[in-house]
């Protein structure tokens, strides 16, 4: 695989959003399909099962979250924040092994967010923030976007797709 982008499984059409669904963008399945992408889904990949309850990070954001500052709860209160860590440690490490430069993100997910995070109190409050996965990444040097900046501009993928 010469993937260079690492994506949010549930945009390339992978059922593993937490309601059991996914959010496919038809170009980035396309990327997966001809081994451009690379699909990770770090609530899985941390052990959540699918379907699971809705989680938001409560605190802060995903950099609060690596700094102990904040937790990843579900709706029924229960403390998800390791298996956050777990799976986002996961999908990094798989980063680093594919040699991977840019992560096209779902927007608003505790783990992937790039721009905007839920606020903690499920009553879908938007605030400015990264995710668990998005913060690791971002950490290590790796280009951020979302599948709302790819809907805006596709040339985002120029540098990382020949």
């Amino acid at each position: 695989m010469n993937a260079k982008i690492l994506v949010s499984a549930c945009l390339a059409g992978y059922n593993c959003k937490y309601n059991g669904g996914n959010n496919l963008v038809p170009v980035i399945a396309e990327l997966v399909s001809k081994g451009l992408a690379l699909p990770v889904c770090p609530e899985e990949w941390g052990g959540l099962p699918t379907p699971r309850p809705a989680s938001e990070i409560k605190g802060g954001d995903g950099k609060d979250v690596l700094n102990g500052g904040a937790v990843v709860v579900d709706i029924n209160g229960k403390d998800v924040t390791r298996n956050f860590l777990e799976g986002a440690r996961k999908a990094v490490n798989k980063a680093l092994e594919h040699s991977i430069a840019m992560a096209i993100l779902k927007e608003r997910s505790p783990s992937c967010g790039v721009h905007w995070i839920y606020d903690g109190t499920f009553k879908n409050i938007k605030v400015p923030g990264r995710g668990v996965l998005a913060e690791m990444l971002f950490q290590e040097g790796i280009k951020l976007s979302s599948e709302e900046d790819l809907k805006k501009d596709c040339s985002i993928l120029k540098e990382f797709v020949p």
